[in-house]
Parts: C-alpha cells; sequence; structure tokens
C-alpha cells in the first residue's frame, strides 16, 4: 500500500496495540533503552512509506536502543557493599540495633536507594547504595537540604554521618505520620464518628498550604521537587502541620546542570499517578510545574480518598500509556488550543489518542467543595495557566484557613 493510504487504514486503536507491543518488549531491554515506545511508533508512523516499511521501522527502533544501551555502564547493585558483601539493610539485619552512635533502630520505610529507620525523635535515612543512581543522588540531596534549613516547611536535616558499614546516613526529626498513611485511614470526621472518604476542608488547607509554603519557597530558587506525593508529605498529626520531605530526585540549577541541563533533565522522574504530562510526552525542559500538577493530584486524592488517574506499577508494560490514557479520559484529550506548550514536545499528544471530551471538575470530583475543586482544578491543567506555588496561596482553600 503506497503513499499514505496505508495510513488511513491503521486506526488508532492499532496503533495503540502497537505500542503496548513495544513496551512489551523495551520491558526487557537495560533502563537506559526503556521508557520509548511512544516516540518509537510516532518515528515510524511519521517516516515510513508503506506498513511494511512501519512494521520494519518500529522492529529496527527497538534493536537500535538495545544495541546503544548495551555499551552502557551497567546500573549498581542497590544491596552491593565496596567489598562485595553484602549489605541490605532489612529489618532482620537492623530492627532494634544500632546505626551509628544511634540504638534501638526500626524500619519505618524503603525507597529505591534507601531505607529510613526511627531511634526514638530521629529518622535515620541510610543510603543502601554506594553510587549514584540518577536522578538519586544523595549527596546532592543533602546539600539541597542543607540549603533549605531556613523554610520551616522542609523537612529539617539535622546532620550527616556514615555508619559501621560506611554507608551514608540523614539525620532527620522523626514525625509520626504521612499524608499517605492519613489517606488510607479516611481523615477526621466531617461532625459524626465515622471516618470520611477523604480528608476534611479544613485538614486540607492546613497541610497543603505547607506544602504549597515549601513549594513557593524552592522554586524561585529554581529547585524542582520532582517526587511530590503522600508518602513525602510528613505530618505531626492528622491535621497537620506538614513538612516537605524526600529531595532525593530533586533537580537543583548548579548542583544538577552537569548531569542534567535545564534543558535536558531526566524524564524518570515521579510516581505513579503524580507523574505530569509534560514528562510523560517527552519535553526534558520541563520546569517546577511538574511539581504542581503532582500537588493537584495528590490534592484530590486527599480529598476523595483516590486519586483521580488510574497508574499501574511502574514494572508493569504500558504503565506509561495507561496513565495517559487514564488522564486523557479524565481530563479530556488535549489539542493545540487547549495545550499550546505541547506543540514543540518530543511526543505530540495530539496526532494518537482517542478524542475524549472534556469533563467539568464538578463530575471528576462530586461532592467536593466548590474551593477545593478550584484548588485542584488550577494546578492539574496542561497549558501555562498552571498556577504557581506563591499564586496559590492566594486561592480561597488556602487564603482562608
Amino acid at each position: 500500500m503506497a503513499g499514505v493510504e496505508w495510513k488511513a487504514s491503521l486506526s488508532a486503536l492499532d496503533r495503540y496495540e502497537v505500542i503496548q507491543t513495544l513496551a512489551y518488549r523495551r520491558a526487557s531491554l537495560p533502563p537506559a533503552a526503556q521508557g520509548d515506545a511512544v516516540a518509537i511508533e510516532q518515528a515510524a508512523y511519521q517516516g515510513a512509506a508503506s506498513r511494511e516499511g512501519y512494521n520494519a521501522a518500529c522492529d529496527a527502533g527497538v534493536a537500535t536502543r538495545s544495541k546503544s544501551s548495551s555499551t552502557s555502564p551497567s546500573s549498581p547493585s542497590h544491596d552491593a557493599a565496596p567489598d562485595g558483601t553484602s549489605s541490605d539493610h532489612s529489618a532482620n539485619d537492623r530492627g532494634g540495633t544500632r546505626i551509628g552512635p544511634y540504638t534501638n533502630c526500626t524500619p519505618i520505610a524503603e525507597g529505591v536507594t534507601s531505607q529510613v529507620f526511627r531511634s526514638g525523635s530521629n529518622a535515620l535515612k541510610v543510603i543502601t547504595t554506594h553510587r549514584n543512581i540518577e536522578p538519586h543522588n544523595p549527596r546532592r540531596e543533602a546539600k539541597i537540604l542543607s540549603s533549605l534549613s531556613d523554610c520551616p516547611e522542609v523537612i529539617t536535616l539535622l546532620d550527616v554521618f556514615h555508619d559501621q558499614a560506611q554507608f551514608m546516613v540523614l539525620r532527620f526529626p522523626y514525625m509520626p505520620l504521612t499524608l499517605a498513611a492519613v489517606i488510607d485511614q479516611g481523615g477526621t470526621s466531617r461532625g459524626g464518628s465515622a471516618p470520611s472518604k477523604g480528608l476534611s476542608q479544613r485538614q486540607l488547607g492546613v497541610i497543603f498550604r505547607d506544602v504549597l509554603l515549601a513549594l513557593s519557597h524552592i522554586h524561585p530558587m529554581g529547585i524542582i521537587h520532582r517526587d511530590i506525593k503522600p508518602s513525602a508529605i510528613l505530618l505531626a498529626s492528622p491535621t497537620g502541620p506538614g513538612r516537605l520531605s524526600d529531595f532525593g530526585t530533586a533537580w537543583h540549577p548548579s548542583l544538577s546542570a552537569a548531569v542534567e541541563p535545564p534543558d535536558d533533565k531526566i524524564l524518570d522522574i515521579g510516581t505513579g499517578p503524580y507523574r505530569a504530562p509534560e514528562v510523560l510526552f517527552g519535553n526534558k525542559a520541563y520546569d517546577a510545574g511538574v511539581d504542581m500538577w503532582s500537588l493537584g493530584v495528590a490534592l484530590a486524592e486527599a480529598a476523595t480518598g483516590a486519586p483521580p488517574f488510574e497508574s499501574r506499577p511502574a514494572s508493569e508494560d504500558g504503565s506509561q500509556l495507561g496513565l495517559i490514557l487514564s488522564v486523557f479520559k479524565t481530563l479530556g484529550t488535549p489539542t493545540p488550543e487547549t495545550w499550546p506548550e505541547a506543540q514543540s514536545f518530543k511526543v505530540s499528544p495530539f496526532q494518537l489518542w482517542t478524542v475524549f471530551p472534556q469533563r467539568p471538575w464538578t463530575e471528576i470530583m462530586p461532592g467536593v467543595n466548590d474551593d477545593t475543586r478550584a484548588a485542584v482544578a488550577a494546578m492539574v491543567r496542561f497549558d501555562k495557566e498552571r498556577v504557581a506555588a506563591a499564586q496559590a496561596l492566594e486561592l480561597p482553600l488556602f487564603a482562608n484557613i
């Protein structure tokens, strides 16, 4: 089938199935080759002269990324100590034992490159790898947090030391709750004895105002948190105050520039349903707006009991594609008019996807008060009119606390 006629026979569903197949195939590739299924398919679609050429280009795209990534250094094991011995900080190994000068340490959380333990009034973040796995960089995290000691809404870094196994340890004040835990518990009652589905309006206002104060402090400094989510918001009680934590993947204009120039940042940031759409479509020049999108998704979740978008675990094939589809189903498929900035993205969000109609926030978040819906709507939008942190503080939900 010559010319452009073959494209007419290829529906959006056909293309989506091709992308799913590519996503399945690239999941077995090294990390450097992953995440490009949409880009591979779109380049093949635009450049091929026939259906056969399209299929061959898709195959070649995966093969090229596989070959180029095979020469890249492999990622280090998270559990390997410099001498090659196992150094896993599991509950069995660490629970109730000593970390440096701190005793009775019990595990409370675990991340990609770290484990967090409690010892009395201290939270000890033990970095379980001796090499950076970008964008995770604990030394940069420590430097960023040290520069933010004057912001009370950012968790305070008390000190940094190395434990007896020479693992880097960041010490923070222990906070008993995360926003994720409070959401799971259903928040506080809006007047009755039974827990409510979401948090009360006052809870939302107090907790998210504190996070906005943190973001309004770091964003003018050029710092982007890049992993805003309920588990990164620490709480002294179910009603606050809140502290922003987990700066392990944060971007800093001077500390990050050598490995991540401002217009060529890493795309593998964020968590699940909180990932901003510009990142999903390959815009490496993203800015602090990614934090505001993530915060808006977290606010919607805290208000309703569930995030507005569905997201499968990152390890599952097609997880990114599924999130894109969920965002479009919920908010409506963007157009060049509603998201003009996306016309310059590496991967276009306009030509591939089924067109879903725009939906009002009253339909997306029924039964939620107007001030909360307005705050979510100001943060969770595609275009450059997405509200900044300092502006968001002036919204009624936060200004009236």
